[in-house]
């Protein structure tokens, strides 16, 4: 787990001066970086990242975990040029020794702190205290699904819970699903789901948040409501069998849906003072490039807002690898011109 509270080892004070108006009088030495590209997050979007930028002749470094990508415990059966089923540990494992094949490294830690330097380039600290620098970054962190917080439900992702109806809902055809959810996510998954599922619930904690339009496509598809209601527990050991609902209801379910939205590690890119949507100031904001309005900082994936599609977040990262590689060695060879 990220700790942002964590006390890191970089100064404050060598954030950008363009960057939240910080006071840049204090002078530090100038820091020669050590990588080129540093990439957040080992999911799809930065090992793809890592393998455009690497074959580009850039000194990379991918930190993070893979098993945090919501990849890890998903099945994958819609992705161009791959056949059957794949599991998403075997994808990721797949696209690691592929960025490594072309010289990219790959460190299993966290990043817990992101920092500007005076001298255009990036600092990233992470759990273990280590600070490492490059001249631009590329954020592929992803976004954490907003759980229920019930006991076994992570044990279950992937075994009947799942936090995406756009990933899994082929999965559960003719099956017995339910979607847990206010908003129109929860309501155009459960329209989604009631095309291939044999009988889907909606569990609405409060009140329905949508427009008539797509309250009548639910009514159309049969989706049965369950208003009022919060899961207070899920049962399952091996797969999920069951929820019960705060008023008592046992559900016997093949599948359920949490589609509460999602909440991305947002705490990174605004240590650097990167644009987020102006909307609802979850997801980062980039151009064709993936940059974003920081230079040398560029994003790809989840983080960039959805769809959350494995499709989306591996041409994002290819876009960001090349985009970030190409100003990195640019950047690189003006300083050794300088020197």
């Amino acid at each position: 787990m990220r700790n942002y509270n964590q006390k890191s080892t970089f100064n404050p004070s060598i954030r950008n001066p363009s960057i939240n108006g910080l006071n840049m009088d204090e002078k530090i030495e100038t820091v020669i970086p050590s990588y080129d590209v540093i990439i957040l997050g080992t999911g799809p979007a930065g090992l793809q990242a890592a393998i455009h930028a690497a074959r580009k002749k850039a000194k990379v470094l991918v930190l993070g975990r893979p098993e945090s990508s919501s990849l890890y415990k998903a099945h994958i059966e819609n992705y161009c040029c791959v056949p059957g089923v794949k599991t998403g540990e075997e994808l990721l494992l797949t696209g690691m020794q592929q960025a490594e094949h072309f010289g990219a490294e790959l460190l299993k830690e966290d990043v817990v702190a992101t920092a500007a330097l005076q001298d255009e380039a990036y600092q990233v600290t992470t759990e273990s205290g280590k600070t490492y620098s490059a001249y631009a970054l590329i954020i592929s962190t992803g976004v954490t699904r907003k759980g229920l917080g019930l006991k076994g439900e992570k044990d279950l992702v992937g075994r009947g819970v799942s936090y995406c109806v756009d990933c899994d809902a082929n999965f559960y055809r003719d099956a017995v699903v339910a979607v847990v959810g206010d908003g129109s996510a929860a309501a155009h998954g459960a329209v989604t789901l009631s095309k291939i599922a044999k009988e889907v619930t909606l569990i609405i904690t409060k009140d329905l948040k949508v427009n008539p339009a797509l309250k009548a496509e639910l009514e159309k598809g049969n989706v049965i409501m369950a208003a009022g209601s919060k899961v207070k527990e899920i049962k399952g050991t091996d797969k999920l069998d069951a929820v019960v609902l705060s008023d008592g209801t046992e559900l016997s379910l093949d599948g359920l849906f949490i589609e509460k939205g999602a909440k991305g590690a947002m705490q990174l890119a605004a240590f650097l003072g990167v644009s987020l949507d102006p909307e609802k100031f979850t997801y980062i904001v980039t151009d064709g490039k993936q940059a974003t309005n920081i230079p040398g900082v560029y994003a790809a994936g989840d983080i960039c807002g959805p769809p959350f599609q494995m499709a989306k977040a591996v041409g994002e990262g290819c876009i960001a690898g090349l985009s970030a590689g190409g100003f990195a060695l640019k950047r690189r060879r003006k300083e050794t011109q300088t020197d």
